[in-house]
Formats: structure tokens, sequence, C-alpha cells
């Protein structure tokens, strides 16, 4: 009896255990960016299809839509989706200017003062995000954007 008990413990550990491993506890889709100065985005999640896409811009946010063991499916600000190495991605939130040049204010209200201005394409680092605005910082320089100005809120 107590050996089919351990066999049936170890048997449902053997099912369980390692599905529970390879789970991340993240939602889907998610927000992450990318972690390093170079990453190549592939058409399926192997290091042995063809290359969609490389990326030469650390920080770039990205949306993940799928996961299969240590690939993520992403989508890049264009809307262009592949698979990309789990490894190559960050969890920091970062966020990419949209549209027209865009006013980076004191505070969180569109009367507050213009800090600064970004251009389209400029990437920062994004926090503090409520009710339609972020805190945004590109290289030390802060202010709170509104959300519909970025791509990766």
């Amino acid at each position: 009896m107590t050996s089919r008990l351990i066999f049936a413990a170890a048997a449902l550990f053997a099912v369980v255990g390692p599905a529970a491993a390879q789970s991340d506890p993240v939602k889907l889709p998610y927000w992450a960016s990318i972690s390093v100065d170079e990453a190549r985005m592939r058409k399926g999640p192997s290091p042995d299809v063809p290359v969609i896409w490389e990326y030469r811009r650390k920080d770039l946010p990205v949306k993940v839509v799928a996961r299969h063991e240590t690939w993520r499916k992403i989508e890049d600000p264009d809307g262009t989706q592949g698979w990309m190495a789990a490894r190559l991605l960050s969890r920091a939130r970062t966020a990419i200017v949209t549209g027209d040049i865009r006013p980076l204010r004191d505070a969180a209200n569109p009367s507050a003062a213009i800090a600064y201005r970004a251009e389209p394409g400029v990437v920062g680092r994004i926090t503090d995000c409520a009710d339609g605005w972020c805190r945004f910082d590109v290289k030390g320089r802060k202010g709170w954007i509104q959300t519909d100005h970025i791509w990766g809120d």
C-alpha cells in the first residue's frame, strides 16, 4: 500500500510539477521591453526558424501575447508579431511616444506646466500610471504624459 501511495504521488508530481514550473504567473497579454542591444524576432519559437526582424534598440516596449516554453510571442509598436527568446525580454515598463511631438508635464494634469517635449519614437521608462497619465523618464528627464500619446502603457 505504501509503495502504491509513493508511486501515485510521484506520478502526480511528474504530471503537475513540470507544467507548474513552466507556467508564468502573469496573465496574457502583458507589457515587457527588450533587455539587450540586439534581439531577433523569429517566425516561430525556435532558433532554427527564420528571423523576421532584428531589433537594435534596448528598452523598446513590446506586448507579450503568447508563451511557448522559453519563448514569447511579442507584438512590437508597429504591430509586427513574432517569437523572441524570453531571456531577451525584461519586465521593465517602457513606452514609446506616438503621433506628434508630445508635452511632458510637471503634474498629471493637462493645464500643468510643460517640463519638456518628446518627439515621436522617443522611448522612456514609465511608472505611476493612473487616470490616463504615466510618469515618463527619458534618461533622467521626467514628466507626466497622457497614455493616449504613448504605446506601451
